[in-house]
């Protein structure tokens, strides 16, 4: 009954949408009014992500049982969203996202769906390690449509849509899922994984990509920092965000954060806070041209703030992954060609055989061709071959030559 009176409230109270293009001299100001539940901040804070606006500015009221939003924003190019078509697609979204939050998935089983089959993965991150995920998949004939790759601090996780090579649709036979299944594990695994390997089959759709990457890791727990020593350990504590916790009256716990700004950081907070079962009820959202400074007034879901100094120590630790999970310094490679069974194979085959690790890659495939983004950082770990070349159009040498490449970009990219 309380269910069916949550829902009879959400359909007589609307959210109500406001973008304003006047309000603000340099950003679009986005309002939303809508009844208050747990997960409204986050969906409309992924809408915007997901149509890579840049949040600028963020306010945030949520108190009693209404949920209040003001967010000025801008689009990549740092500009005001002036088309009227986009305003009223993100007008859309949002009061589609906020007006119905679906029921998230406590389990994952095996079942694929006509179009694709979703494979996630978690284990230790090693040089060669996508290599390998990669080469398994051709040799049982996967095409792989999409996926996304993280890693942190020595863990790695993905999410991976394939399909079927010779149907091109979603891989069906329970004896070929379970070999698929097993073949990935035994290869995340390797010879020293001192945690417990994952390989899971699940149907896409049900879960953000995304936020499907931050549970990973989170139930990983990356968050638990190999301490390092000397140099090292110096230079890696002063690049981390800034993120403290105080308790105020016993009311709120208020958190405040101080790390480089960069595209989606807002949701990746938001999103960990949320996973973590806290509830943001104000919160305020600041950036500068380098930096981004984020406060919140947060209780758990039970309605009590944080209240130990464990508790504490991992709030901060989780905040701070999260930030850093999407981040990192280093070379962007982006490739664009038609699309072949074994294509990332032969690819991150190359990465390995010359000593390059792998951070992290999106891939994705549309009408017949393969784009793949990484970034890189060279081993420390694997031996470096007798003649390391200094570009990487060499690395790629012989593949461009056995097939053409339409877009081959190289970027040094410090975000």
């Amino acid at each position: 009954m309380d269910d069916e009176y949550a829902k009879l409230i959400r359909r007589v109270n609307q959210p109500r949408v406001v973008i304003d293009n006047n309000a603000c001299e340099d950003a679009t100001v986005i309002q939303v009014d809508s009844v208050n539940k747990h997960g409204i901040l986050l969906e409309v804070v992924q809408v915007l992500t997901d149509m890579n606006l840049t949040i600028r500015k963020a306010y945030i009221a949520s108190d009693g049982g209404w949920f209040m939003d003001v967010f000025n924003v801008v689009d990549n190019d740092g500009n005001k969203i002036r088309d009227k078509e986009i305003i009223d697609y993100i007008q859309r979204r949002i009061e589609t996202s906020a007006g119905f939050v679906p029921s998230r998935r406590g389990s994952v089983g095996v079942m694929p769906s006509e179009e694709h089959t979703s494979i996630e993965l978690a284990g230790t991150d090693r040089p060669g390690l996508l290599s390998e995920v990669c080469a398994v998949l051709a040799d049982l004939r996967c095409n792989v449509v999409n996926a996304e790759i993280w890693t942190h601090n020595t863990r790695a996780a993905a999410v991976v849509h394939v399909t079927d090579d010779s149907t091109g649709c979603a891989i069906t036979d329970p004896k070929r899922l379970l070999m698929i299944k097993d073949l990935l594990c035994n290869v995340l695994k390797g010879n020293d994984d001192l945690k417990t390997a994952k390989t899971m089959l699940s149907a896409p759709g049900v879960m953000h990509r995304e936020r499907r990457l931050h549970q990973i890791m989170f139930a990983d727990r990356d968050y638990e920092r190999v301490e390092k020593t000397g140099v090292r350990a110096v230079e890696e504590r002063s690049s981390r965000p800034q993120v403290n916790l105080l308790n105020i009256e016993k009311d709120y716990t208020v958190i405040t954060m101080r790390a480089k700004d960069r595209p989606k950081l807002l949701f990746d907070i938001i999103c960990t806070l949320t996973d973590m079962q806290y509830v943001v009820f104000h919160g305020m959202v600041n950036t500068t041209r380098m930096d981004a400074n984020q406060e919140f007034y947060i209780r758990h879901v039970d309605g009590l703030p944080i209240s130990s100094e464990a508790e504490c120590v991992r709030v901060i630790q989780c905040l701070e992954a999260a930030i850093e999970r999407r981040a990192s310094e280093g070379l962007e490679l982006e490739l664009c060609t038609e699309d072949r069974l074994g294509l990332l194979s032969d690819i991150t085959r190359i990465f390995r055989e010359n000593s390059l690790c792998i951070k992290r890659a999106l891939i994705s495939t549309k009408g017949g061709r393969s784009a793949l983004q990484v970034k890189h950082n060279r081993s420390s770990l694997a031996p470096k071959p007798p003649h390391q070349e200094t570009t990487m159009s060499y690395l790629f040498g012989n593949l461009f030559k056995a097939r053409t490449f339409q877009n081959f970009k190289l970027i040094r990219s410090y975000s």
